[in-house]
């Protein structure tokens, strides 16, 4: 009982700071110092206190709600935080902390040029925007904040409004957003239809008098609502505009956990207020998966601005967290439970590595380009002789985004495979092909994802400097470098120490009313994770204590040869040409041979450039060098362009009923309350 009040207290604690963080950002907007200070010096003392309150429900397995009822009774300030809210609390919490104490530096860029008190506000509004959405336990409540998340979020997105282009990201943004909010209130309303109630609990109790039709339709709703914010394909069109041109620790936050909000209602609603889930709900989420994970990796291999290489790296991981829940459901309708969890325990673990080393990549991202002033990939080059310590960071993120080991995510991406590999073995011919597909798809996507970072690490911090930019450019402050380092610990933590990370997630997973009583079809400890039918092991701490002594013996062995040779450094011969950046290997052309593979899907346009070389002689030397450049948007062209054709189309038609008359409006009036009499009566 104390344990569950001192969470209930730390949590209230976290909110105060928060609300107290945005009112004094703008009581002290004159003063851009004591604004900056003020806002993330209160972010940071907020996270900290939900991360006391998320680890103490967590460990305990015993949550809180409180319940403020409203003179409208279908608005009440309603929240309750169980183990799934907490596990999601806690992936705030984390991040926003760290991202909080790199903005104390970072924003000192943004001094006398934008307003810092109101990106303060903003910014731990949108904090308390995401803790309200983990935590509603009531539909209406949820809307109202889901909507106050989105829209600081969308103030955050147009923060440097200075630059056209932020501006026109933040306008798609705002209508993509309200788009999937549209479909998020048609879910609620059904559900509200059928049960007579928007409370959580309510919904839960009465899912047996939902008919199978209205359960279909919600789950329809609810994936293109929910999936916009995810940022799955072809809802993501907003997502690598937006990201990247908000401030790079919003951008971390943005891609690293609030995208997540909306994983955690798809698992609220399809596993909790309809449990009883249909076998294709999971085969169109194991689609939705392999499709976003594929496509999101292809496009980010395929872009030179590095921070929409990472936004659309987060398309990717959203496709690959998917993939674990999809296969949960599927494993769900089959009734195979302990497999279902697992796939779940999958999904959340990447869940966790997403948010770490993705924010680490975005704060490492927002260093270099504070220091160079530029995002373009290809006027980077050598940036580790001058920002080392950043470098080191993004290697590790490079690392743990690849699912190497021993980094965190090489633990979820195997237990997804173990995930999708159980269902080949025990699942019938139909369903055995759709996971082969899923697990065909990861299996590319993984090693498309490995690519695409050595190419994002190799072109912006080794070689030579390919511009006068990267040559200036000075290592960032302690601020920034404190919250780098410690996410790049995390990752190393969080894969060395998988098994006990597993075991609390299967906490997790047991809180869902679905799964009480069940125990996943994988065990864990300190040592090891495996699968309960003995077909797969790994020990994350043998696997680090293997590359350790690998390493060493390497290193011994490579000092006793070369003990006694003499090192000699000289100018490297250069056939007479000095080196220049422009004899590098570009970005373009790092993955050009990929692009051409891939060229149906990421439809890329061609350039031909001529050149002429002197060779001293009587004529020139003609060259014709054909580059391919970013591909087409695809989805604007021959989804949103024509749907935007024809909604004007349509309202071209319906405008003629727009005639000026006032009697043919109030005509309109009284037609509309017949109807609604008739309906009501029927």
């Amino acid at each position: 009982m104390l344990n569950v009040i001192t969470a209930q207290i730390c949590f209230f604690i976290m909110l105060l700071s928060f609300a107290t963080g945005a009112a004094g950002s703008l009581l002290f907007m004159k003063d851009d110092t004591r604004s900056n200070l003020w806002a993330n010096i209160s972010a940071i003392i907020g996270s900290t206190f939900g991360i006391i309150s998320s680890l103490i429900v967590l460990v305990s397995g015993s949550g809180f709600s409180c319940n403020l009822k409203s003179s409208f009774p279908l608005l009440s300030f309603s929240i309750q935080v169980d183990c799934l809210c907490a596990f999601f609390l806690f992936l705030i919490s984390v991040i926003s902390l760290l991202c909080s104490l790199y903005a104390i530096g970072y924003t000192r860029q943004y001094y006398k040029h934008y307003n810092i008190g109101s990106l303060g506000f903003f910014y731990n509004t949108f904090l308390t925007g995401m803790v309200f959405v983990v935590s509603a336990h009531n539909g209406l409540f949820f809307l109202v904040v889901w909507e106050v998340m989105s829209l600081s979020s969308y103030f955050l997105v147009i923060f440097e409004h200075k630059e056209e282009k932020n501006i026109a990201a933040g306008s798609l943004y705002f209508v993509m957003t309200h788009i999937g909010t549209a479909f998020i209130i048609l879910a609620f309303l059904l559900l509200y239809k059928s049960t007579g109630s928007l409370d959580f609990t309510i919904i839960k109790d009465s899912i047996g008098e939902i008919s199978p039709v209205t359960k279909n339709a919600v789950f329809i709703l609810a994936l293109i609502g929910f999936g916009t914010k995810a940022g799955i394909i072809p809802l993501h069109t907003w997502l690598p505009s937006a990201h990247p041109a908000a401030p790079s620790h919003v951008s971390a936050l943005m891609s690293g956990v609030m995208i997540k909000t909306a994983i955690y209602m798809l698992i609220r609603i399809f596993m909790e207020f309809m449990p009883d889930t249909p076998l294709w709900w999971g085969v169109v989420i194991l689609f939705v998966g392999s499709i976003s994970s594929l496509f999101g990796v292809l496009y980010a291999l395929s872009e030179n601005d590095l921070k929409r290489l990472l936004a659309f790296s987060s398309i990717e991981n959203i496709g690959i967290i998917l993939l674990g829940l999809g296969a949960s459901l599927v494993f769900l309708a089959l009734g195979m439970k302990p497999y279902a969890m697992m796939a779940l325990i999958a999904s959340l673990f990447h869940t966790l590595n997403h948010a770490t080393f993705k924010a680490l990549l975005f704060l490492g991202a927002g260093s270099v380009i504070s220091k160079t002033g530029t995002r373009n990939i290809e006027e980077y080059g050598g940036i580790i002789k001058f920002l080392p310590y950043t470098a080191f960071f993004f290697l590790i993120g490079s690392m743990a985004i690849s699912a190497l080991p021993p980094f965190n995510g090489f633990f979820s991406e195997w237990l997804t495979f173990q995930s999708l590999f159980s269902g080949i073995k025990t699942t019938h011919i139909f369903i055995k092909l759709i996971f082969i597909s899923a697990a065909g798809s990861l299996a590319l996507t993984g090693g498309l994802a490995a690519a695409c970072f050595v190419r994002a690490f190799g072109l912006v911090f080794l070689a030579r400097p390919r511009s006068e930019r990267t040559i200036c450019a000075k290592e960032s402050s302690v601020s920034l470098l404190s919250g780098m380092g410690v996410l790049a610990a995390l990752t190393l933590l969080f894969g060395f120490f998988s098994g006990y990370i597993s075991a609390l997630l299967s906490k997790v997973t047991k809180s869902i009313v679905v799964f009480q009583g069940s125990e996943p079809a994988v065990s864990s400890n300190f040592e090891t994770v495996r699968l309960q039918d003995g077909t797969a092991t790994v020990s994350m701490p043998g696997i680090l204590i293997s590359l350790v002594l690998a390493l060493l013996a390497i290193t011994v062995f490579v000092y006793f040869l070369t003990r006694r040779q003499k090192v000699k450094k000289g100018i490297t011969w250069d056939c007479g040409t000095p080196f220049t950046g422009r004899m590098e290997i570009t970005a373009t052309g790092f993955s050009r041979s990929l692009v051409t593979i891939f060229k149906g899907i990421l439809k890329p346009t061609k350039q031909t450039d001529i050149e002429y070389h002197d060779s001293n002689l009587k004529y020139f030397t003609k060259f014709n060098i054909t580059t391919l450049g970013t591909g087409h948007d695809i989805y604007n062209e021959y989804l949103y362009a024509p749907l935007n054709k024809l909604i004007t189309r349509i309202a071209k038609y319906l405008s003629v009923i727009q005639s000026g008359n006032i009697n043919a409006y109030v005509l309109y009036i009284i037609i509309a309350l017949i109807t609604l009499i008739l309906l009501l009566v029927v």
